[in-house]
């Protein structure tokens, strides 16, 4: 099997270097590593959308994307006298291995969070190696979807002690936000208005933390289901949904949300698979 893996990650290295030689592809030659970054980021957020559907073949064909990005990436650095495709393969291992003394050193059980601790501590001890700042919130991408960025914020925080102790905390924190947001609504002050709804949103992924649902996840399958209980609407009413009463669409929308949880796979509980 992992010679198939090598042989098949070879002959991709191949290609892309084809792809980057004097007479290949006019568009790979004109990019460099910065114009690469935006489409590794695309990539890996179609990867993520096919495996989140449970699309198997969609999953293969978007991370083989993220893939070639990353290859492509390490190509152009190489040509450049940087980093290579080994370099990057070798860096990441040598890592896993470090941060993972457990399972590489003296094997011993531990719980998931105590997993989660020593990987922190190692990457604390890298960047204080690195001469790097030492921040606890370090490392959490600023290209991050906000929602994905504010739970990792709080994952990093809870991890050295900065959390409540369980759900009530957080959920009680929603309530107060919210308050705090109807009180900038009533002043009318829109730079209030939107720093309490910031407010409100981080007190959301935080009591998602603490309910173990990542909250990206969770809003894109609200818009999925927002969107296929819609189209039921405009199918049912006509895609002219001016023209109908806000009753009548009240009704529509409630006949969609019945035909599609009818139609929802369950669980073994007898409970639908998606909420």
């Amino acid at each position: 099997m992992h010679d198939l893996a090598l042989a098949s990650l070879r002959r991709l290295l191949e290609v892309i270097a084809r792809l980057r030689a004097k007479d290949g592809c006019p568009w790979d030659l004109q990019q460099t590593t910065e114009s690469m970054a935006p489409h590794l980021l695309e990539e890996a957020f179609e990867a993520v959308e096919a495996v989140r559907r449970g699309d198997a073949a969609g999953s293969q064909e978007e991370l083989g994307d993220v893939l070639m990005n990353v290859l492509m990436i390490a190509q152009i650095s190489s040509e450049r006298g940087g980093f290579a495709a080994s370099d990057v393969a070798a860096s990441v291992a040598d890592k896993l291995v470090r941060r993972h003394p457990h399972v590489f050193g003296e094997p011993r059980i531990l719980a998931t969070e105590q997993a989660h601790q020593n990987w922190e501590r190692s990457k604390l001890q890298e960047q204080a190696e690195k001469a790097q700042p030492r921040g606890v919130l370090n490392g959490v991408p600023a290209s991050l979807p906000a929602l994905l960025m504010a739970y990792r914020i709080g994952e990093k925080a809870a991890r050295v002690g900065f959390d409540w102790p369980d759900q009530r905390g957080p959920r009680q924190k929603i309530d107060e936000e919210l308050g705090e947001l109807d009180a900038a609504i009533a002043s009318g002050d829109q730079s209030a208005i939107a720093s309490e709804l910031g407010d409100v949103l981080f007190s959301v992924c935080n009591l998602a933390r603490h309910l173990k649902a990542e909250p990206e996840m969770a809003l894109r399958g609200t818009i999925d289901r927002f969107v296929a209980r819609f189209e039921q609407v405009a199918a049912e009413l006509g895609h002219d949904l001016t023209s109908r009463t806000l009753a009548e669409l009240d009704a529509a929308w409630s006949r969609s949300k019945q035909r599609l949880a009818a139609a929802r796979p369950t669980n073994s509980d007898g409970k639908p698979t998606d909420g």
